[in-house]
């Protein structure tokens, strides 16, 4: 049973950082594609960032320049560097990864404070 598993959200004050991370257990073989999503309360659901297996990144235009996405050493690992934050980004943080199928950590909480 594949599962990703999201790490380091917390509370951190505007223009702080973060870093998240998310690792997967149960899986041999290499995702198409990780990234990251979020969800503000009475928000839908946003792609933040994402990367191919090959290292390509997209980017929301409104992370773009403050947060990094990046594969780790580890096989279907991935981490979202979150700089220069704003009140805006609070949002509960979750881990995507497609392969055969499309699967989803259980998120983590990011609050930023103004």
């Amino acid at each position: 049973q594949v599962q990703l598993v999201e790490s380091g959200g917390g509370l951190v004050q505007a223009g702080g950082s973060l870093g998240l991370s998310c690792v997967t257990s149960g899986r041999i073989f290499s995702f198409n594609n990780m990234g990251w999503y979020r969800q503000a309360p009475a928000k839908q659901r946003e792609l933040v960032a994402s990367i191919s297996r090959g290292g390509s990144t997209d980017y929301a235009d409104s992370v773009k320049g403050r947060f990094t996405i990046s594969s780790g050493n580890v096989k279907n690992t991935v981490y979202l560097q979150m700089n220069s934050l704003k009140p805006e980004d609070t949002a509960v943080y979750y881990c995507n990864a497609v392969g055969s199928s499309i699967y989803w950590g259980k998120g983590t909480l990011v609050t930023v404070s103004s």
